[in-house]
């Protein structure tokens, strides 16, 4: 068997990559991302914020980081000054707790019944079977003084064809009513997955 020595994924254009790797300047990468995003709401008919939106990058771009993901985006359609989702993707390593990694075993760890049971479906990705866990957390909010706000996430735990590593890519929101649409474009990304393998 051999390992994932990269990966690759498609998303849409309102997607922004996040800067996560150590050696990123958070703080200018935001202020010109930002300005970029103003630029192209105000091109559509917006008029958007600019410092919320700088803060809001910065705040995603470092949460992001604190997860060390392989890849990281966070969703900015045109007009807002906030991001609707985040989608990182990272590897599952085997190790001596675990020395080989199963669907199952992805879906029983990446699941949790918090608010009722996740939907669980066994599918195939273009690289490999995959399993797909849908599921909703309770998520604090940045201030921790109001109330907890609904997490809504999909997860695929992919078994690319021929590695010993799974692939994970995670799509989260908050924001009610996005449910159908946050899933198809999970789906859609998903599909576009690619890796090498050494």
């Amino acid at each position: 068997m051999s390992d994932i020595r990269a990966c690759g994924i498609v998303v849409p254009t309102d997607w922004v990559p996040l800067p996560i790797e150590p050696s990123d300047d958070v703080r200018s990468w935001s202020k010109s991302t930002a300005a970029e995003l103003q630029d192209r709401s105000k091109a559509a008919g917006y008029d958007i914020d600019k410092r919320a939106l700088r803060k809001d990058l910065r705040f995603r771009a470092e949460d992001s980081r604190s997860r060390e993901p392989f890849y990281a985006f966070a969703l900015y359609p045109d007009g807002f000054d906030f991001a609707l989702a985040i989608s990182e993707v990272d590897l599952i390593h085997p190790d001596d707790t675990v020395p080989q990694i199963t669907l199952d075993w992805l879906a029983e760890t990446f699941s949790a019944d918090d608010f009722g049971r996740p939907s669980i479906v066994h599918t195939d990705l273009p690289i490999g079977p995959a399993v797909r866990v849908r599921q909703n957390f309770a998520a604090g909010t940045r201030s921790h003084r109001g109330p907890g706000i609904l997490m809504e996430t999909l997860t695929y735990g992919v078994l690319p064809t021929g590695a010993e590593s799974a692939l994970m890519l995670l799509m989260s929101w908050t924001v009610p009513g996005l449910s159908k649409e946050m899933e198809e474009t999970a789906d859609n990304i998903a599909e576009t997955l690619t890796v090498d393998l050494y």
